[in-house]
């Protein structure tokens, strides 16, 4: 297979509070599929998501093969799981995207997945960051350490030509209720201008 789109989305929504952020509403469906409908129309040759929880595991659509690791586990352990299952499926590279992040667009992904050579990555700020396709050689040669500075050392070691500017829109994630509100409230802004 060419192109493995792999949807991260088995964070411990720890600063969200006792909520599942994947879960939360967003446009009237949970947050987490505004994120997995972008992957899906990305052109990946399949799709896999890393969940740690059942509720967000059913929320996705049917096209995503879905691998369970234990909840509560540090983001390394999502990182490790996503490693092995590209090895395991013989990607050739693999497409990381983060369920949190609801701005990603298509077209991004889809630059990404177009790309010929090697390893791409976002950017904001100067700061490479996913969604981020990395081919099977760096995934193999990625450093193994803990929480996902494994994945950081691996991005931030990318030329700048392999970078894909993102707008501060996209490049947003929800990481606390506070967050959800804000983006929420702008986007019922920019759904009345």
């Amino acid at each position: 297979m060419r192109t493995l789109g792999i949807l991260l989305a088995a964070g411990a929504s720890r600063r969200f509070g006792a909520r599942d952020k994947l879960l939360a509403d967003w446009n009237g469906a949970p947050l987490v599929l505004a994120a997995a409908r972008a992957l899906e129309a990305s052109g990946c040759d399949a799709l896999v998501a890393i969940v740690s929880s059942e509720r967000v595991a059913v929320s996705l659509p049917p096209s995503f093969k879905v691998h369970h690791v234990t909840p509560g586990l540090p983001l390394s352990e999502s990182w490790r799981a996503a490693r092995g299952v590209a090895t395991s499926r013989r990607a050739e590279r693999a497409l990381f995207v983060l369920g949190d992040m609801p701005f990603v667009s298509t077209d991004t992904l889809r630059a990404l997945v177009n790309s010929d050579g090697g390893s791409r990555a976002c950017t904001f700020d100067g700061i490479p960051m996913p969604p981020a396709l990395l081919t099977a050689q760096d995934l193999r040669h990625a450093p193994d350490q803990d929480g996902d500075h494994g994945a950081r050392e691996l991005l931030r070691a990318l030329p700048p030509k392999s970078l894909i500017p993102l707008s501060a829109e996209e490049a947003s994630d929800i990481d606390t209720p506070e967050d959800l509100r804000h983006h929420r409230v702008n986007v019922k802004r920019e759904d009345r201008a």
